[in-house]
């Protein structure tokens, strides 16, 4: 499932079975989900009968008949080929989920508080069924941990080969069946039936076997197939006209005309576009659930980032400690490292840390201090420790001023000793504590036997690179806003440096909820990840949510997407591929319809020249006679989606500009060049046939 594993559009193991699908997906019913296909298979169909009339009766031009039914025949499989090909990009993906989906054995508790178990099919298991998973057991089916912790390979889904932790409550407890515990064990209830697990959908998902055509799609697909019925009215008035003027033309030509001259191209590209975005997802560690997802995310206004993980790096370091008058940094460091010693968050460690660096503080042996470690707690909101004859505190300020305050800290066997809320120790700190949260920092005060000794600085640390990545959203008219459970002046300040638009303080599931409402409320997409149960209002109420592949089940279900890496960051990346699915479209679009433009006044002075000498004129290419320029424009027509296909599969180069800017590039390069390469393609290719004596 990793990008590097992705298989090549050129790959023998795509294109051979891509040549088989192209003539499969000749059945009519699937042709019907074409109009513009559709309608070129039926006339294809038309032309070859009349085709093997003339044959059998021996009249007509049939070697220029033949040649015209062989092109439109290549039209229709060229784009059928275009639509294999990206489907057989999907299937190498299915091919190795595939192998993740085995028939196991599942150890199915007799009851739930009970370790004993038997043994059944993994197929067997029902809803809520609860199995037993110890080290070296493949999961039986998608579930959640409801009793014990375990390491989990999940290389098959992700492609990563380090495991990952899974625990009973939290926002880590949903499990995947085929992925395999690596150590200890865990209870698992189980939530998806078999054949409906998250497996069976993303191999179907990925396939393409249940991709939805996107309302953009449907829109268009009407518009083209409008299109299409004007050209057949077109068409039909001709032969009036050419017998106003004493002539006649044959059927084979009006069909070759009619068909070079409604939008084939885009029509033959446009299911592989939409296919070829969803796999660019996929490629990237993300499943989307519905092309629509895909589709949204290139039109959202409103991008919803968790602070912690996405704009930072997650852990808040140590940076400076900051004593209170009287107090060296030297007698701070050393309080520090002692009351964080035992304290095994990121936190704690890089406290011991600074202090080692700045202070040349070494670990020392704390089994001869007769130490007792004071653990944190949600309650105390502190952690320490109690040394012979002395006690450090370090916590959150209010806390450590409260407990300090309160006089029920423990010196030496003596008496307690408080410390005025009002005195010049507790005002600093204070001072100190509200500089620090000001700057976007966290403040944790230390103190020693009843005596505030200063304050520990703890900073998040913004990403590398994106402030510049909020500014080309910004460009693009995203508006982007941090969401962050830290007090509104941390988050003002994290939010002015990384260079969010705006940010929302304390947020609840609620809060997030009512945000996002209030952007839909303004005719605005939103976009937003998640990986808790609490997130699963939000996720479900946002235009595109982006669950984390390691979040609960209520948080995988309520989203649109699932990221399989769980990476936060990855929320831009997916609006950026969403952005290069409808470029791609809208370019081709472009393309498409200029050509048929450029193609109808490269044809039309040509082929009414025998009834009209005076169009000679307008036949500024200089095309031989009227068979060779309607021959050069049908075989122009199917050979210019063959070339196509890379660009479609691939997609237009993403750049983060403006829509106005954007319609202005795709009219100058896509558009001019919609006109320009007709013109040119067609002028070579009834050279050549006139010089081989084709037409």
């Amino acid at each position: 499932m990793s990008q590097a594993k992705s298989a090549s559009i050129l790959d023998s193991r795509i294109l051979v079975p891509a040549i088989g699908a192209a003539f499969t997906k000749l059945n009519p019913r699937t042709l019907a989900k074409n109009p513009v296909m559709f309608v070129v298979a039926t006339v294809s169909v038309l032309t070859t009968v009349l085709f093997l009339r003339d044959l059998a009766i021996g009249s007509g031009d049939l070697g220029f008949s033949f040649q015209i039914n062989l092109w439109l025949w290549f039209t229709v499989l060229f784009a059928n080929f275009a639509e294999a090909v990206a489907e057989g990009r999907g299937k190498a993906q299915a091919d190795s989920l595939r192998k993740a989906r085995t028939e196991t054995q599942a150890k199915l508790l007799t009851s739930n508080g009970s370790r004993d178990y038997r043994m059944v099919a993994g197929t067997s298991l029902k809803v809520n069924d609860i199995v037993l998973v110890e080290a070296g057991d493949i999961i039986p089916s998608d579930g959640e941990v409801i009793e014990g912790v375990a390491s989990v390979n999940e290389a098959a889904i992700t492609g990563e080969s380090a495991p990952v932790i899974r625990e009973s409550g939290g926002d880590r407890s949903a499990v995947t069946g085929g992925t395999q515990v690596l150590s200890d064990w865990i209870r698992v209830r189980i939530t998806a039936a078999a054949g409906s697990t998250f497996l069976d959908r993303m191999i179907s998902l990925v396939e393409g076997a249940e991709r939805q055509k996107t309302p953009n799609e449907i829109a268009l697909n009407i518009l083209l197939a409008g299109m299409t019925l004007i050209f057949v009215l077109a068409t039909a008035t001709i032969p009036s006209f050419a017998s106003y003027a004493g002539g006649s033309i044959p059927i084979i030509v009006l069909v070759a005309l009619f068909v070079t001259l409604i939008p084939t191209t885009i029509g033959a590209l446009l299911s592989a576009i939409g296919i070829a975005g969803m796999d660019r997802l996929v490629r990237f560690n993300v499943l989307a659930m519905s092309g629509r997802a895909v589709e949204a995310a290139g039109d959202v206004d409103t991008l919803l980032l968790d602070k912690t993980g996405t704009i930072t790096l997650g852990n808040r370091q140590a940076t400076s400690f900051r004593p209170v008058r009287g107090v060296s940094e030297q007698e701070l460091a050393d309080a520090a490292q002692l009351a964080s010693l035992a304290d095994e968050t990121p936190e704690g460690r890089s406290i011991v840390v600074l202090a080692k660096e700045k202070y040349a503080i070494r670990a020392r042996d704390m089994a001869s201090l007769k130490a007792t470690f004071v653990p944190f707690t949600a309650q105390t909101r502190m952690s320490g420790v109690d040394l012979e004859g002395s006690a450090i505190r370090k916590g959150a300020v209010d806390a450590v001023l409260a407990y300090v305050g309160a006089g029920s800290l423990p010196v030496a066997g003596n008496a307690a000793i408080a410390v005025s809320p009002e005195s010049d120790s507790v005002r600093e700190l204070r001072a100190i504590a509200e500089e620090i949260a000001k700057a976007g920092g966290t403040p944790l005060a230390v103190a020693r036997d009843g005596k505030l000794l200063g304050v520990v600085q703890l900073k998040d640390i913004v990403k590398g690179g994106i402030r510049e990545r909020f500014a080309e959203l910004r460009r693009m008219g995203i508006r982007t806003v941090m969401i962050t459970g830290d007090n509104p002046m941390t988050a003002a300040a994290i939010a002015a440096e990384a260079g969010v638009d705006d940010f929302l303080a304390q947020a609840t599931p609620e809060n997030k909820l009512s945000l996002i409402r209030e952007e839909q409320a303004k005719g605005k997409l939103v976009a937003m990840c998640g990986d808790g149960t609490n997130d699963a209002p939000a996720l479900a109420q946002a235009d595109v949510g982006v669950a984390m592949n390691t979040g609960t089940v209520a948080a995988r279900e309520a989203g649109n997407m699932v990221d399989l890496d769980s990476d936060p960051t990855k929320l831009i990346e997916i609006v950026e591929i969403g952005k290069q699915l409808l470029m791609t479209r809208g370019a081709l679009t472009t393309f498409s319809i200029a050509n048929d433009i450029a193609k109808y006044f490269a044809i039309i002075p040509a082929m009414f020249l025998a009834f009209y000498p005076q169009l000679g004129v307008l036949n500024i290419m200089g095309l031989a006679t009227p068979q060779s320029a309607i021959l050069s424009a049908i075989i122009f027509n199917a050979l210019i989606i063959i070339a196509l296909i890379p660009l479609s599969l691939k997609g237009v180069k993403y750049r983060a500009i403006g829509a106005g800017a954007l319609l202005s590039r795709n009219l100058v390069i896509y558009g001019l060049g919609g006109i320009v390469v007709p013109f040119a393609g067609i002028k070579a290719i009834d050279m050549v046939i006139t010089a081989l004596g084709l037409a």
